[in-house]
């Protein structure tokens, strides 16, 4: 049999201005190895990149999500034997934390369409996502404590800031799974779906997007991103600058010639 290749494991297809990018180990439950991070990392570069994708959608085949790093493979830390200072370290910067900050630094808006179980860095790609829609069966998990593990892929930085530090100790301590629905009380996720309807409705979303303003929309997501961490001169700086560089673009041009003239905007992503 020939081994399945990178490309194998993370399908990838282009619809409607859309990239469809799809963990496809499902006997793993989509656990990630190191090549399939890079593969998916240097997707969402090419989606930034290329004017004609306006969207992003991230989601898996089989019951689960994504459970984590494939340990098993290389893709979670290195052998205790022979290990130096820093080599964790190093390791965690240029894997899960390259791999969240691609999505969170992707010039497209990106869905995460959560079809099962979605693990440790896992969880924290999905909830790196602008956007989450969860099927029905989907459950996110803190799984760190459980191995004895800190958080890493930014769970730390993700997570206080969608729930608040209460909350999100609460989850990182005890390590409890969250079903989809508590996940969308708790605003984890935007929408749950029966799990037939997931592709239905990510597509919705995505072609909805991709039909939209796309450069508003990567500098309002830049905006949204920056907010938190920052203070309110900084955050209203920001918004005047991003203001006058879209005002440049044509779709801005488009959005106000629609408005004055009673139409409906056909905007180009340009």
């Amino acid at each position: 049999m020939t081994p399945a290749t990178p490309s194998d494991e993370i399908r990838h297809r282009f619809e409607n201005g859309v990239s469809w990018i799809t963990l496809n180990r499902p006997d793993a439950m989509n656990a990630l190895t190191w090549d399939q991070r890079e593969r998916i990392i240097a997707l969402l570069a090419d989606a930034s990149a290329d004017p004609a994708t306006r969207a992003v959608v991230l989601t898996a085949t089989g019951k689960g999500f994504c459970a984590g790093a494939d340990l098993r493979s290389g893709g979670g830390a290195p052998a205790t034997t022979d290990r130096v200072a820093g080599d964790v370290a190093r390791m965690i910067r240029l894997g899960a934390q390259r791999l969240v900050t691609a999505v969170l630094d992707c010039e497209k808006p990106v869905i995460a369409a959560v079809n099962g179980t979605a693990a440790g860095i896992g969880a924290h790609l999905a909830l790196a996502c602008d956007l989450v829609i969860a099927a029905e069966p989907a459950r996110f998990i803190e799984v760190f404590v459980r191995r004895g593990l800190v958080p890493d892929g930014a769970g730390a930085y993700l997570l206080p800031r969608l729930l608040g530090p209460q909350k999100a100790k609460e989850l990182m301590f005890f390590g409890d799974a969250v079903p989809a629905a508590e996940a969308a009380r708790l605003g984890l996720v935007n929408k749950v779906v029966p799990a037939d309807e997931l592709e239905a409705a990510a597509r919705e979303w995505a072609e909805r997007l991709a039909q939209g303003p796309t450069r508003a929309l990567a500098l309002t997501k830049q905006l949204v991103n920056a907010s938190l961490d920052g203070d309110r001169a900084t955050a209203l700086a920001a918004e005047a600058t991003a203001q006058e560089l879209n005002m440049t673009t044509a779709d801005a041009n488009e959005g106000v010639a629609s408005f004055v003239e009673r139409r409906t905007p056909k905007y180009l992503g340009r």
